[in-house]
């Protein structure tokens, strides 16, 4: 049976929300497919406002990837603003998709692909909208399998009471193989109900359902065990790994937004992965082991994004960009190609030890300079080490003397404040940084109008990565830090316009720090200040602190913990972490002895990349049988000729 579009009802209504242009679709490679067509649908959801939402790569690729397929129609949706969602209450319109304004409720699954914790209480704005049922265990046949993805499965766990599954690593072939599971359970009959197909999703091995695993304490707060409660359930759930990216070089057709969005621009993913252990990336940690696209590959993304979108900037994206092994090539052949076109090149934040000069000009022939970007972490030498950020003072200062010598003018440098074993003075120690920056730039240019934007976040430990067990900074000694350092630095009229000043206050890493590493006492929390009113936590202008203290204290307190005790606690090597049972393919060991390194009383220990050194056993290569990916192959991105 079709399913009747809500927009004839919609649509009188838009003129009273704001922005409604976000809620309308119908963008450039935009896709709607028949219903009936269509064996198994997916809704697919960023859960953040369209502007945020709709350039996300993971979203796009999914939704594309699942489109190409016969029989597998997807759909997207985003956060809906607080006006738009008491319009939608007003009149009973539910939760909806852009593509074709269908109903969630009525897909068979309903994937939310979160790259920030902040935001699990636009899920369940979603959730409710769609009269789907708040709690995985109220669900029956009729609602979709509600599934997570993204950088924060990898610890489902706070928001397990509210969804079906959730899946860790790379999304490419696992949905197709969800889709076709589902299919079969469909065209069976549906047997089982609800339990079958999640029981055959778990068996796999890659599907976790938290359902089907118990979770006992200890009478001190901390987790007993987590065990799986029926057979055919793995003891622990893998992550997926996409190892030959040139097979996938997805998005073939970006979307392109009606309205403006936080990125304009065709986005190519060079690499995926990271080894060079930065012990606070959660990101580099559970996206190993590295894996490049090839040159052509490279260079048939670029002139097929570019046609099929009419951007005029393409952004090379990986974690670290600039390590790709064919880097140089890459961006002199690009940049030959694309010379005298309206075609710009960017590159995100570069590691001061991969930048040079030649390649910054490559990135910018076509008389676009902004300014550049480089990632200190830590303000002293000895808090880049605590993090094995191999990059020393000096390197910085030789990195941003030779821009300045070539005609750039801003440098932006991004830090942390509260990591692990940081002082007073290792804070201090990023304005005298800065400060460096400014002169080194005045002495090499012999020009006053040097900038250096300072841009400061607050560390938040995350799972699978050494500093998963550290104790978090309490926001007000993070805010303390943050206002000495900024008043060092002002109070230096030589400097005070020269160096600008971006961060936050500590209070959303706190909460950033409670949904990253906690457990399934977690969700209530959550629930809580939902039905507060939270949503939206990632912005500053609706997260209430306030309101997530006193729902931790009101639901965590009865049960014998705080919100000190999941984020300002240090674990020890032998407690149960919620997310132990997910597997992300690093050896528990090596992370633990990783984390000594960091905190060894005679000086932290560095480690190099794994990828110019022998193996440093973090057991992801032998435990998945693989390879990191080294160049240069040699090869050019011919046959594609210039424009």
């Amino acid at each position: 049976m079709p399913v009747d579009s809500v927009y004839p009802r919609l649509e009188p209504l838009l003129a009273g929300v704001s922005k409604p242009i976000q809620y309308i679709g119908g963008e450039l490679n935009s896709t709607v497919k028949d219903w009936d067509e269509a064996d198994v649908r997916w809704a697919l959801m960023y859960p953040d406002a369209y502007e945020v939402g709709l350039p996300n790569q993971g979203v796009q690729i999914l939704y594309e990837v699942l489109n190409e397929r016969d029989g597998i129609l997807a759909e997207r949706t985003y956060a809906v603003m607080p006006d738009m969602e008491a319009v939608l209450r007003e009149h009973g319109i539910p939760q909806f998709t852009v593509d074709a304004h269908r109903p969630v409720g009525a897909f068979d699954l309903f994937g939310l692909s979160f790259s920030t914790e902040l935001g699990y209480t636009n899920m369940l704005t979603a959730l409710d909208l769609a009269g789907i049922p708040l709690h995985a265990v109220d669900r029956d046949d009729t609602h979709p399998i509600v599934l997570a993805g993204g950088h924060s499965a990898f610890n489902p766990e706070p928001i397990a009471d509210f969804v079906d599954a959730a899946v860790m690593g790379d999304g490419e072939e696992v949905v197709l193989a969800i889709s076709e599971v589902v299919r079969e359970w469909k065209a069976e009959g549906r047997p089982g109900g609800r339990d079958e197909v999640l029981a055959r999703l778990a068996a796999s091995g890659g599907v976790y359902v938290p359902k089907f695993y118990d979770v006992t304490y200890r009478p001190d707060g901390q987790i007993a065990a987590v065990t799986p409660n029926r057979p055919g359930v793995p003891q622990r759930v893998a992550k997926h790994t996409l190892m030959d990216l040139d097979s996938w070089p997805y998005p073939k057709k970006p979307l392109v937004p009606l309205a403006e969005t936080v990125h304009e621009r065709f986005s190519v993913e060079i690499f995926r992965g990271c080894t060079r252990g930065c012990r606070f990336c959660q990101a580099g940690m559970i996206t190993r082991p590295v894996r490049e696209r090839s040159i052509q590959t490279i260079g048939q993304m670029v002139d097929n994004g570019l046609k099929q979108s009419g951007f005029e900037e393409v952004g090379l994206l990986s974690l670290s960009s600039a390590d790709h092994s064919e880097i140089g090539e890459v961006a002199k052949q690009l940049g030959d190609r694309y010379e005298g076109t309206n075609t710009s090149l960017s590159l995100p934040s570069t590691r001061v030890d991969a930048f040079n000069i030649t390649l910054a000009n490559e990135f910018s022939r076509n008389g676009r300079r902004s300014g550049l970007t480089f990632a200190p972490e830590g303000g002293s030498d000895r808090m880049r080490k605590v993090i094995n950020k191999m990059v020393s003072e000096d390197d910085l200062i030789r990195t941003v003397a030779a821009a300045f010598s070539h005609g750039w003018r801003q440098v932006k440098l991004y830090f942390m404040c509260g990591l692990p074993t940081e002082t007073d003075e290792d804070v201090l120690q990023i304005g005298e940084l800065a400060k460096r920056v400014i002169d080194t730039g005045r002495e090499v240019s012999g020009r006053r109008d040097i900038r250096c934007t300072v841009s400061i976040g607050g560390f938040v430990p995350k799972p699978h990565t050494p500093f998963q067990w550290a104790s978090q900074l309490d926001h007000e000694t993070t805010d303390e830090r943050l206002r000495k350092l900024r008043a060092s630095v002002q109070s230096d009229k030589r400097y005070g316009r020269a160096i600008g000043f971006r961060y936050h206050d500590g209070k959303p890493g706190i909460v950033e720090g409670l949904l990253s590493r906690g457990d399934r006492r977690v969700g209530g929390v959550i629930e809580a200040v939902w039905r507060d009113g939270g949503r939206f936590d990632g912005w500053s202008e609706h997260f209430s602190y306030d309101r997530w203290a006193q729902k931790s204290a009101e639901v965590l307190e009865p049960q014998g913990v705080d919100l000190d005790w999941f984020t300002t606690r240090e674990r020890d090597h032998d407690e149960v972490l919620p997310w132990d049972h997910m597997d992300s393919g690093l050896d528990r060991e090596w992370l633990w002895e990783d984390w000594q390194d960091a905190v060894d009383p005679e000086g932290a220990v560095e480690v190099e990349d794994c990828r110019w050194t022998p193996c440093f056993d973090c057991g992801v290569c032998p435990q998945m049988d693989l390879d990191i990916q080294i160049g240069p192959t040699g090869k050019k991105l011919l046959p594609l000729s210039v424009v």
